[in-house]
This record gives C-alpha cells, structure tokens and sequence, in this order.
C-alpha cells in the first residue's frame, strides 16, 4: 500500500525531452536541500533564489516545482491552464486523493464552496470571538505560573483544534486520533498508508453523515449537509458529504497548529519584534498578515491540462505535474523586498499562505482571527519568554511545514 513518501531516486523517470538541463534540480519538496541546516523557509529561500522560475525534478516520479511568486500565483490562479483534479505528490499517491473541493475544478466546484464560506465568512467568525479568546486564555492560564512550557504540546496542538472540533459537532477526546490521519495523509514515513487514513475517516465519519444527514444539528457539519446546494438544488450525496468531511477534518486540525510554533519561535528568539507586537495592542492584524506572508507552510500541486509552449521559460506537456510550495510566493524578492525580514510595516505585501485564485482557503478569516488572539491573550499574560534548551527545531517533512517541538520558558 503506498504511503506519502520520496521515489527511490534510482526508480525515478529519465528527464523528459521537453525538459531542459539547465532546468533540473534534484529536489524532494518533503525535505528540500539543507533543510536540516536551514530551517523550512530559509531552505526553501535558497532554492528559490538559485533557480529559474520554474524547474524539474525526477524526485517523486518527475514534476515541475513553481519557485518564483509570479509562476506559483499563475499556476493556482488559472484552473483553464492548472487542473486540481490531482494536488498531492506523486501522483501515484495523489490520484487516489479525491476529496472535495479541493480535487474539483471550477464551475463544478463552486456549489460546494457556497457550503464552506456560509460557515467560515467573516462575520460567523466575528460571532466566534469570545469563544475562541476564552479558549487561549484558559489555555495559557493554565500554565503560566510553571515558567514554561511545551508549546506545541500545551498551547498549539489544543488551541485551535479545540475551537475547531466544537465548531464541527466532534468531541475534543478524538482530536489527537484526528490529527494522527491527518498526518498520515500529509507526511511521509508514517504507520498507516495514505489510502488507511482515508478509509479510517471515512469509518469515523459515516456515522456522523448518516445521524446529521437524518437530524441536523447546529454544527458546521450538519449546516452543510441540511444545505440545499446553489444551482443543483439537491443536498449532498452520502458520498460527497464523506469526502468535504474528511477534507473539512484534515484541514482544521493540522496548518494553524503548525503555523503557530513558527510564529512563538521567531518571537522568542526576537525581544524587539515582541516589543513592538506590545505596542500594537490589540491592533494586531497588520502584523498576523505579515507573519502569514513570511510563514507560508503548504506544498501542493496542479496538473497540466493541455500544453503549454511557454510557462515562464519552459514547455510544458498535457498530464505533467506542477508543484506549487505555496511558502516561496511571499518569499521572492522581486514581489518582498528583504523576504526573510518580519516587517509590520508592509502593506499589501504578495503571498499564497492561504492559496489564491478559486480554491483560495475558506478558512482564512478563522486563521487570521486565532492568531491575532494568540498574540494578544500571550503576549498580554507573558510578554518576555525564550526558547528552552530542549527545543527541537528541526523540520518535520510533509505536505505542512512544521516544527518537531517548541518548548518555552520565561520568568515564573
């Protein structure tokens, strides 16, 4: 059974003829070249700035790597040109993803993301306010007094999910069994192969289909499967309600929780950034889309629906897979002027760290709106802390960049 893993290199296909040689670079995007050394964007960082706007790699059976802002934006941004029928690498994985909207190309796809943004819009969130400030402030109450802490496992793995699992009608306690298939369905080397994990949500959540299909609740899950769909004037099959479940589930419980241990990371490591978080009081936001454009964190793909004599210097072939690392949009220099700097003075600064074009995430305005929480209820109860000697800050490989462990402390 395959699993989410880098092709044995000695397997991996020849270079195709309408390939260049200039153009190949030897490249797992699950563990890019001194990634170990560098961290995950600063790796990503130096591919970027010594390739050409889009380059090949054999790695995980041959696709092309979208690595300038311009090329990745092109690529998410035109469903005529980039299908997302497949969106995981390789595609001997991917083809068996099928999850919905995410596989689906518009027009077809847009009846379902109605369903999505009546839950997710700006203004169900704004309603969510106090439950999710609550929710942190309970959290970090409940270990400042320690003078430190393990972060990631007291603070990002509970908080968001938390919010999360209430918001779908699922009781906390399977949140950490959750997580586990959504790992397994977005990182290599893991104990169950992907198309497992798939079935093992399926099994989970067909239950929960048939008794909310039966009797909605007021859940997110059971808003969208009492919902009549816009232009099919019909509710969602069994089936379909499985699959924008389970693509629901993954989702909300793995970007946030790791896109917050690179924030807590850079702001231990910075007295003058947190300095300057303070005195933006809870006028946060300016600086929660800086670190959304600094912090990108998904690696992705599209496939090529007919050819292409000139994608940004190359050729490209009907059925060829691109990959877009949706990290090196914010990160190119030509579009982010000194990229690696944190900068809350940007405006308008380019990135993708919530995609664009028409699968553009739907649940950006509950992101911005659990970290712009995060920075306010934390720094407003610990406004000096620093990494502890037992961190490990060493990048965990996946479809999500993450962190292994940031552990904290500061004074009790």
């Amino acid at each position: 059974m395959a699993t989410l893993a880098p092709s044995n290199s000695a397997a991996d296909p020849a270079r195709p003829a309408h390939v260049p040689a200039d153009h190949v670079v030897d490249v797992d995007i699950y563990a890019p070249p001194r990634i170990a050394e560098l961290g995950f964007h600063h790796a990503w960082r130096e591919l970027q700035a010594n390739s050409p706007a889009v380059v090949w790699t054999p790695q995980n059976e041959g696709h092309w790597i979208a690595l300038s802002g311009d090329a990745l934006r092109d690529v998410q941004s035109d469903a005529a040109r980039f299908s997302s029928r497949v969106i995981v690498l390789p595609r001997s994985i991917g083809e068996g993803h099928g999850l919905i909207p995410t596989t689906i190309d518009p027009p077809e796809h847009r009846p379902y993301r109605v369903l999505l943004n009546a839950h997710l819009n700006p203004a169900t969130v704004r309603g969510l306010d106090d439950t999710i400030r609550q929710t942190a402030i309970d959290l970090i109450d409940g270990f400042i007094a320690d003078g430190g802490c393990d972060f990631t496992a007291r603070y990002a793995e509970i908080f968001p999910i938390r919010v999360f699992m209430a918001m779908v009608g699922l009781p906390e306690s399977e949140a950490a069994t959750i997580r586990h298939w959504a790992s397994c369905m977005t990182r290599p080397g893991m104990d169950m192969s992907f198309e497992d994990a798939k079935q093992a949500f399926f099994e989970r959540l067909a239950p929960v289909v048939d008794e909310r299909r039966a009797q909605p609740g007021e859940d997110m899950l059971s808003g969208m499967m009492a919902a009549q769909m816009p232009g099919l004037d019909r509710r969602l099959t069994r089936d379909e309600a499985l699959k924008i479940s389970t693509q629901v589930l993954i989702a909300g419980v793995d970007t946030v929780v790791n896109f917050l241990g690179f924030v807590i990371v850079e702001l231990a490591r910075d007295p003058a950034l947190r300095a300057q978080l303070r005195a933006m009081g809870d006028n946060v936001m300016p600086a929660v889309n800086e670190f959304f454009r600094r912090f990108g964190l998904v690696t992705i793909a599209r496939e090529v629906r007919d050819d292409i004599a000139d994608f940004h210097g190359v050729s490209l072939k009907a059925g060829d897979m691109i990959c877009i690392p949706t990290q090196v949009h914010g990160l190119d220099e030509t579009l982010n002027p000194d990229p690696l700097a944190i900068d809350f003075a940007r405006r308008r600064a380019p990135h993708s760290a919530f995609g664009s074009g028409p699968h553009m995430c739907p649940g950006q305005e509950l992101a911005r709106k659990e970290v712009a929480i995060t920075l306010e209820e934390w720094l407003r109860r610990i406004p000096d802390f620093a990494l502890a000697p037992d961190a490990d800050l060493s990048p965990v490989p996946g479809i999500v960049g993450a962190l292994r462990r940031v552990t904290l402390t500061w004074p009790a």
